[in-house]
């Protein structure tokens, strides 16, 4: 069979994938094969691949060199001959000798499930920091793998100065290139994330408190944000929809304003190069007020899903059960039967930091509402103000702003005490000039 090497691209339909999916015996924490199988499966079509077969490898100990056996290995091959795959996934990590060795045994393109995702990632990234951090990702990964079945690597070339002295291969050069291209990278990166600090910095002078949607890819973090924000983001069932993060602002009702963030979603075995890449865009989930954690109550390993999430999560800082800043929202109850969605009602019936709710719907939205408002309002402080009575504008600002717990007519004056944000009252004083009097 002639050796093929194709791109994975949206432009080529032709693009055809056979999925390898190891069966490992007494892994631990391993999920239900079927699960795994759906979830390679999502991905393959979100890079637009034609799904051909899926063959389930059972294996018992993983060989150090090609980590399947030689029997396993043939037989592969042989659907290979008869199905002529553009590319072949493995469904997990494989090491660099592990993907040489079996694209030479295969004479096939082999990427495993790290590769793959870098591939969605790299369609999907549409702002600049998304594309330079996908890039840097690539590149890491890509750093120790340049052995692969591309001839040139193999060759030795000559050179002067800055091309490479005598003697040395074309795979040293490429990778001294990378490794010049991956610190200039992380400049820019630096540079970027640098930006970013000043926009939150700014926000926090004016200062919005910022709610984060963090979840598994897929659990509607998306539908929700539309829902809460009237936006039309990018919402669809596919896996990593959305990648670049996306700030609107909100409106609760009882006045408070805030700034919802949509972020990338994760997923179990997420790449260490896209954390480490992708964790200045993820700070804006360290720094919010209030992290919402959207969980897909309708798949059957949502605990499991739930699970990858909070070991993300703790993995860039946060304590999940001791952080009285999470909020999580079981989402689309609306696919639950009846005996499933009595037991997510239960689950969430008596916490006020657990909500049931349907994005799609707009279902148990005011209860997420009132859970939102609550961790917010921790901060508010009660202020109480003399006022003129004609100055109508800088009452009705108050009630619009503020929740009035009592108000005394006094002739030409009005007595009123609130319960405000520190953001508002800052502001209301900016504006207005009224300073905050002391009980008598």
């Amino acid at each position: 069979m002639a050796s093929r090497r194709y791109p994975i691209s949206a432009d080529e339909p032709d693009d055809t994938v056979l999925i390898i999916q190891p069966d490992i015996k007494g892994a631990v924490g391993a999920r239900d094969i079927k699960a795994q199988i759906a979830e390679i499966e999502s991905l393959t079509r979100a890079i637009h691949l034609d799904h051909l077969q899926t063959v389930i490898c059972n294996v018992s100990a993983i060989q150090p060199g090609a980590f399947l056996g030689k029997g396993k290995r043939q037989e592969i091959a042989d659907l290979i001959e008869r199905l002529h795959p553009t590319i072949v996934v493995f469904n997990y990590t494989l090491s660099p000798v592990q993907q040489r060795n079996l694209e030479k045994e295969w004479n096939a393109k082999v990427i495993d499930r790290t590769g793959l995702i870098l591939e969605i990632f790299g369609e999907r990234a549409q702002t600049k920091e998304g594309r330079l951090q996908v890039e840097l990702a690539a590149l890491e990964y890509q750093k120790s793998r340049l052995v692969r079945s591309w001839t040139h690597l193999e060759r030795q070339r000559g050179g002067a100065g800055f091309m490479g002295g005598p003697g040395e291969t074309q795979i040293e050069l490429d990778r001294r290139i990378i490794s010049e291209r991956v610190t200039k990278l992380k400049s820019e990166i630096e540079a970027v994330k640098k930006t970013r600090d000043l926009g939150r910095k700014s926000r926090e002078q004016v200062p919005f408190p910022t709610v984060a949607l963090v979840g598994y890819t897929n659990a509607g973090k998306s539908t929700l944000f539309n829902r809460l924000t009237g936006a039309d983001v990018f919402a669809k069932d596919l896996l990593f929809a959305t990648l670049d993060p996306t700030l609107r602002r909100i409106e609760l009702p009882n006045g408070q304003k805030a700034i919802l963030s949509d972020t990338v979603g994760f997923i179990s075995d997420l790449p260490t190069h896209l954390i480490a890449a992708f964790r200045a865009t993820l700070e804006e989930t360290l720094h919010a007020d209030v992290i919402v954690h959207v969980i897909d109550c309708s798949r059957e390993d949502y605990k499991a899903q739930k699970s990858d999430v909070i070991k993300i999560l703790t993995d860039l800082g946060i304590e999940y059960d001791q952080d009285d800043r999470i909020i999580e929202v079981y989402n689309k109850i609306d696919a639950l039967d009846a005996d499933d969605l009595a037991e997510v009602q239960r689950e969430v019936r008596f916490s006020e930091r657990k909500c049931a709710i349907s994005a799609l719907k707009g279902t148990g939205k005011d209860a997420l509402y009132d859970q939102v408002s609550a961790i917010l309002s921790r901060s508010f402080k009660q202020a109480r103000f003399m006022m003129d009575a004609a100055n109508g504008k800088a009452l009705a600002w108050l009630y619009s702003h503020a929740e009035v717990l009592d108000r005394k007519d006094q002739g030409e004056n009005i007595e009123i005490h609130v319960m405000i944000s520190p953001a508002d009252l800052s502001r209301f004083v900016n504006a207005f000039g009224y300073q905050p009097v002391q009980s008598p």
